[in-house]
């Protein structure tokens, strides 16, 4: 009971410090101990429940991150082979030598999305991976260039080309993901149901700071997370790098799976170690990042890391162990395989979290706090 007041009293500091809806959810082993909510889902005042959805948008990244892992632990990808040799396409323009590990840890040099990218076009597959088999890298493989929302293409074209069923990635994730965990009201293309249960997106501030060429091209101005993600086009797009549809409790019985170090539900879908060797930072691990203005703390399994801050995001906690996902404007997701946590926090007024704000300045702060808390 201390535990879920002290809760409260979080959620009700965090709408203080300016939020409008939260949702935070978190897992030890795999039981639930944690299921909060406060605030409204939108400018009619609709109260957030359990129920409701957020858009999560580079959480999702997480994801299609395990998607691949999957595929690895099943013999079906090698890290370290050229993408091409599943993907025979994307050799071309000098991208022949680039690897699976380059683009899983933000370090392919291509970070850009196609010439003449639009809200429609995202809701078509073959257009993202055709115009991206294309493309022409910005820098040598190896550079931190972090790839906003292409990620998710390039990720889970492998992914697709690998399969032996020829499913599509949000069918991939569905049948090997979703339902062996247990996952409910978690979207990848919401095929236009459930869209009177997505929350509102409002804007805090400037989501685009420090602009770049660099930055425009990984996300143009027209598909900017933000309060533009309010259009239902974004809802029924299948984005598997910035834009999953989900709750806190799904997103963290998820995460729950890396906290336990692959196991879950009874379904054991990534051996320990291999869990545990996302934990090691990514080669050059203190590049700066000319897409994001900024050093990004990324493991060698494609998720950000724990540690000090700067580099790393302070919410999370300061072990080097922990996993997590940031999505933009502050929704953000982690697992400490150490001690079994699992946490998720979706919100609908999206901060300025680039590069991080300070602790005594993040709306988050106290939540965290509360879930780290858990395990002790």
């Amino acid at each position: 009971m201390g535990g879920q007041r002290d809760l409260q009293t979080a959620l009700e500091t965090a709408l203080e410090r300016g939020e409008r809806g939260v949702q935070i959810a978190a897992y030890i082993g795999e039981e639930l101990v944690l299921d909060g909510c406060i605030g409204t889902a939108d400018d009619a005042g609709t109260p957030v429940t359990g129920e409701t959805l957020f858009p999560i948008f580079s959480v999702t990244k997480g994801l299609v991150a395990t998607a691949l892992h999957i595929q690895a632990e099943r013999g079906y990808v090698d890290y370290e082979a050229p993408v091409a040799t599943y993907w025979p396409e994307f050799a071309a323009n000098g991208k022949d030598a680039i690897r699976v590990r380059d683009v899983l840890v933000h370090q392919s040099g291509v970070p850009q999305m196609p010439e003449g990218t639009t809200p429609q076009r995202l809701q078509d597959w073959n257009w993202c991976v055709d115009g991206l088999a294309r493309l022409t890298p910005l820098f040598p493989a190896g550079t931190s260039a972090y790839a906003s929302i292409s990620y998710g293409w390039q990720v889970g074209e492998i992914v697709r080309r690998t399969d032996p069923k020829g499913r599509t990635f949000a069918e991939f994730a569905r049948d090997e993901i979703f339902q062996p965990l247990g996952i409910e009201d978690y979207y990848l293309g919401m095929d236009g149901r459930n869209h009177d249960r997505v929350a509102t997106l409002y804007s805090a501030g400037n989501l685009r700071p420090q602009p770049s060429q660099y930055r425009e091209l990984a996300m143009p101005s027209n598909i900017t997370p933000g309060p533009l993600w309010n259009d239902p086009t974004f809802y029924d797009a299948v984005i598997p790098g910035a834009g999953g549809i989900a709750n806190a409790r799904a997103v963290a019985r998820f995460f729950a799976l890396l906290a336990n170090r692959g196991e879950f539900n009874g379904h054991r879908l990534l051996s320990a170690d291999r869990v545990m060797s996302f934990t090691q930072p990514r080669p050059n691990p203190h590049a700066w990042d000319e897409v994001l203005g900024q050093v990004p703390w990324v493991g060698m399994g494609g998720f950000w890391l724990g540690g000090d801050s700067p580099p790393a995001e302070p919410i999370i906690g300061t072990s080097p162990r922990i996993l997590s996902s940031n999505g933009a404007g502050g929704t953000i997701a982690w697992a400490d395989p150490d001690t079994g946590l699992a946490v998720a926090i979706c919100h609908n007024r999206m901060f300025r979290i680039n590069p991080p704000l300070p602790p005594d300045e993040h709306p988050f702060t106290l939540l965290g706090a509360v879930a780290r808390s858990v395990k002790e």
